[in-house]
């Protein structure tokens, strides 16, 4: 396909640093780079260097801001259908694709007026090799991009040079440099100005350069500015004391109240407690420092043995840039800084047919609210995709250890906070991966032969570290046309002090002497921008249910053990927000009602969503500050129509900018469902709530092995029948007994694969 026109800005040029962020002209050297070959391809690190010179030069000649940070800048899709006909894809199965026109390459950008606070958004478009403005939007009074990495890694320089902090620390027993923050959004405090760019440091102690920080929490917590990189106020959580509670069981604080005090109060007083010493046990996860622990005893584990995974003949995927196929799907992978990956325009060929099946899907957002209800704790709810970005924290990975066998990588480009480019270099892995049997069966009559087939999935993955937790991102595609989008929770519980003899109270597991982990959720929201068999597709609410108005004894049911499922179609927006009803084991079917019939079911091709066991939505009150900002979480399902506006439409679930909102903006998903909107045979855009409720044990300090959430995407009435019916089944030659006697795993009759 021929290339989409882009920069000839070139990224080997010098800038000084330290005028990096002032809206100066450069004189930039040109040259010819690599082009994009596919619409929806990522930012090059070219491109974003030309980009932040071209909005600098913007902003000298036409604006009065001298001097900028900026925060995110990424591809602004172009709109759907120009999309689709580029790559030839039919708007229809069946049809003939729609005539390509000319794409302009457009990118978006945040920024922040470091003189004045006030944050912009710029649209610049690529126009006869050059980057031009062509919007600057001033965003309103209070409204925040979300925070950069800059700015979370200036929150410990920043702690750790205030006076107050380092007269708390020594009360403690601390030096600066034993102080180490973990940078947090605000979430939501009304007691500070909405045009304060804020984070909340939660604070712990090291001592040696990797020992487990989280195993020193330390009693207060720093409100800084990120704007003027300063410590504005800190806060001192009160403590449980002990005694039998009140009626529901719960421990008095050491304050009757769980609000904040106000800030004229003095904070440690408004505590209503004393100071507290950290924690000063040891608890590494590290093996050599576990080494190092009087009281660790030596593993009696055995060492494991080798297991290599070869694929003697190459791997069974093709990469066309950002572009991949494998065993008849077609699909676009990218980086993405704000969601990590983003797969597009994924098609099935279904013997020589060309089936669109999903434009976009994306982890459109998530949260994590805590549950403990005294202040500051009750702030703790971090939107780790509108907040900060899962992309920006993708790790670079290490072959061999995050994804085993032969590997390709992806790259993932972002700009930094003074115009410069971040590449991580391994930001997406692909590889195969063997699945356990597709499928199988054995005439168990004489001489009946057995046949069994094993699956092949492709992987495309990231691993993401926040703070403390590490979220790892699987897209799984399978040979039977399924599709499945699995999380992996790990890394190190968020964990809070107690204090000597405190109880830890009915909101916290007491994971370690003197260290609590506050109960909290894992939510997020996928979005899916479905194309089945074209881009008009609607929604199918299906229930199974014990047949009605048929009782045992009953003609229609005489046995009684009859059942059916209830079939109703969502037809408006309001109609669209849908809460998972277990009961009924309720799911629901992405369909094409208007794409042909399939030939013995007669129902309509379909894609049908399963997330049973990981529905989940907010515990928090009606009212609560994040029931308000997250509102998103409240449903299991939300179906909306997509407005294609050439810049992602309806895409952010809890609105665009999302850092120290105080209620659901009107760029959310919330708003777009309070509309008769019809969402019956449109383009559609969906948002599932999935998750996990985190109740911690001992068993996940000090390092918590992984956690699954699932969610899968299976054909129904889509294929005339098993499309992996034709998948060969070989037998591995490489198999072999495990013990040379014979002893055990005796070999019997016959191959697998006869």
């Amino acid at each position: 396909m021929p290339p989409i026109q882009s920069s000839t800005f070139s990224a080997d040029h010098t800038i000084d640093k330290s005028q990096c962020t002032k809206p100066l002209v450069f004189n930039v050297p040109t040259q010819a780079l690599g082009h994009p070959t596919h619409p929806l391809d990522p930012l090059t690190p070219d491109e974003i260097s030309a980009l932040s010179v071209a909005v600098r030069k913007y902003l000298a000649e036409h604006t009065e801001i001298k001097a900028i940070k900026f925060i995110t800048c990424w591809t602004a899709n172009p709109p759907k259908r120009d999309v689709l006909a580029y790559l030839g894809i039919p708007l229809a199965t069946g049809e003939k694709p729609e005539v390509p026109k000319d794409i302009i390459r457009k990118a978006e950008l945040d920024f922040i007026d470091v003189v004045t606070g006030v944050a912009y958004d710029a649209v610049v478009a690529l126009r006869g090799g050059d980057w031009t403005v062509e919007t600057l939007i001033k965003l309103p009074e209070g409204t925040q991009p979300q925070i950069s990495i800059s700015e979370l890694a200036a929150a410990e320089q920043v702690v750790r040079k205030d006076p107050e902090v380092k007269r708390l620390a020594a009360e403690i027993g601390l030096q600066p440099e034993n102080i180490y923050a973990d940078g947090w959004s605000i979430g939501w405090d009304s007691r500070f100005p909405n045009n304060k760019r804020l984070q909340q440091a939660i604070l712990f102690a090291r001592f040696e350069e990797h020992d487990n920080l989280y195993a020193h929490p330390l009693d207060f917590m720093p409100v800084l500015d990120s704007n003027t990189l300063k410590v504005i106020h800190i806060d001192f959580p009160p403590h449980r004391v002990g005694g039998r509670g009140d009626d529901k069981g719960i421990s008095a604080l050491s304050v009757d109240t769980t609000a904040p005090p106000p800030l004229t109060e003095d904070s440690l007083s408004g505590s209503g407690r004393p100071r507290i010493p950290f924690p000063d046990a040891a608890h590494e996860y590290l093996p050599d420092l576990r080494a190092k622990q009087p009281e660790v005893k030596p593993s009696t584990r055995e060492p494991l043995k080798p297991l290599h995974i070869l694929q003697p003949e190459g791997v069974g995927f093709r990469m066309h840039g950002n572009e991949m196929e494998w065993q008849k799907w077609r699909m676009h992978v990218a980086f993405n800084h704000r969601e990590g990956i983003a797969i597009s325009t994924v098609t099935y060929d279904d013997d020589g047919v060309l089936r669109p099946l999903i434009y976009r899907i994306s982890l459109a957002e998530m949260v994590v609210p805590y549950g403990a209800p005294e202040h500051p704790h009750s702030r703790k709810f971090a939107f780790d995709v509108g907040e900060y970005g899962v992309g920006m924290m993708a790790n670079d990975l290490t072959l061999g250890c995050d994804c085993l066998g032969k590997i390709h990588y992806l790259p993932g480009s972002f700009i930094g906070q003074d115009g410069h480019v971040i590449t991580i270099q391994r930001a997406i892995c692909i590889h195969e991966e063997d699945s356990g049997l597709l499928w199988k069966h054995k005439d168990y009559r004489k001489n009946g032969r057995s046949h069994a087939v094993r699956s092949r999935r492709l992987v495309v993955s990231m691993v993401c570290t926040l703070a403390n937790y590490e979220y790892c991102f699987y897209y799984y595609f399978y040979q039977d046309g399924s599709i499945e989008f699995e999380i992996k929770l790990t890394g190190i519980l968020n964990v809070y002090m107690l204090a000597p003899g405190e109880p830890s109270g009915p909101f916290t597991t007491q994971v370690a002497p003197r260290i609590g982990a506050h109960y909290h959720q894992h939510l997020f929201s996928v979005r899916i921008d479905p194309m089945i068999d074209g881009l008009l597709n609607s929604v199918i609410e299906s229930d199974i249910v014990t047949l009605p108005n048929a009782p045992t004894g009953s003609k229609e049911n005489w046995a009684g053990n009859a059942f059916i499922v209830q079939d109703r179609t969502l037809q408006t927006a309001k109609d669209g927000a849908r809460d998972y009803d277990f009961t009924k084991d309720r799911r629901w079917t992405m369909t094409n009602t208007t794409a042909r019939k399939h030939r013995a079911s007669g129902h309509a091709p379909g894609y049908v969503l399963g997330y049973r066991g990981f529905a989940a939505k907010l515990f928090a009150a009606p009212e609560s500050w994040i029931v308000r900002r997250a509102g998103f979480a409240s449903k299991s399902l939300w179906v909306v129509k997509d407005v294609d506006d050439g810049l992602g439409g309806r895409w952010w679930p809890a609105g665009r900018h999302v850092p120290q909102t105080s209620e659901a903006p009107d760029n959310s998903v919330e708003k777009w469902t309070q509309t008769e909107e019809k969402i019956e045979n449109e383009d559609i855009v969906l948002f599932l709530t999935l998750g996990v409720n985190h109740i911690p044990r001992p068993e996940e300090w000090p390092v918590m092995p992984v956690e699954h959430v699932r969610l899968t995407l299976k054909p129904v009435h889509f294929f005339d029948e098993n499309p992996s019916v034709d998948v060969l089944g070989i037998q591995d030659r490489m198999s072999i007994m495990a013990f040379a006697d014979g002893s055990s795993n005796a070999p019997v009759d016959g191959v697998c694969c006869s």
